[in-house]
């Protein structure tokens, strides 16, 4: 009887590790995501900004993996056409989901101070953007230039990633955090900030800053003889 034949080298390798990342996708995916909201949840009392924070993460990591396989898959720009690494899926979503999660928690935790203070909605949304969308967008320049030095490399590999990284914070902070966010949080209003009584008291309470307390108001002196 012919003994099992076994194959070595780069190509069994890449398809090994091909075929072990397809199997393990959906838990990957399950646990990083459920986390996610998990953590958000307990962070900004509410419901639908973790759902909403992990529809829009999503959107972002399947838009700049689109564009990989585009120009790698395509052959657009003068790359020869060829398979997207499956290293990059993946770390591209650990690393994009995590950068964009850094984005969310800077974004709407002063939102929620706001909203805190004022008990308006709109006017929580205004003022958070304000300051910090500025400090957002000048990092995500920052980062955009640095991944995009990897395209001068002349490995494929770090082509693919370093694209897919510069195109996710692209689209993640200047699209996403300082168009998408707030329009979805002033069309949402109060109900952005709702969480069931019931949920409210079974989840710890934990928070990214001191929570704020109304500003007193300020009375003028009464002048008196």
């Amino acid at each position: 009887m012919a003994g099992t034949q076994l194959v070595g080298g780069s190509t069994a390798a890449a398809i090994d590790f091909s075929d072990i990342m397809i199997e393990k996708a959906p838990l990957f995916l399950l646990f990083v995501v459920g986390l996610s909201l998990l953590l958000l949840m307990i962070v900004f009392r509410s419901i639908l900004i973790p759902i909403k924070a992990a529809i829009l993460n999503l959107m972002t990591i399947g838009a700049s993996l689109g564009v990989v396989a585009w120009i790698f898959q395509e052959g657009m720009f003068g790359i020869p056409a060829g398979p997207v690494e499956a290293f990059v899926p993946v770390m591209s979503f650990a690393i994009i989901f995590g950068l964009s999660m850094d984005y969310e928690v800077f974004l709407m935790s002063r939102m929620r101070e706001e909203w805190q203070r004022t008990g308006d909605a709109t006017e929580a949304v205004r003022r958070g953007l304000a300051s910090t969308g500025g400090v957002v967008t000048a990092a995500a320049a920052i980062m955009m230039a640095v991944f995009g030095s990897f395209v001068l490399d002349d490995a494929r590999l770090l082509q693919q990633f370093g694209i897919s990284m510069a195109v996710a914070i692209f689209i993640d902070a200047f699209v996403i955090r300082c168009l998408l966010v707030p329009a979805i949080m002033k069309v949402m209003g109060r109900g952005a900030w709702w969480m069931p009584t019931w949920l409210d008291k079974a989840l710890p309470h934990v928070t990214v800053e001191p929570e704020s307390e109304p500003r007193p108001v300020e009375r003028e002196p009464v002048l008196t003889r």
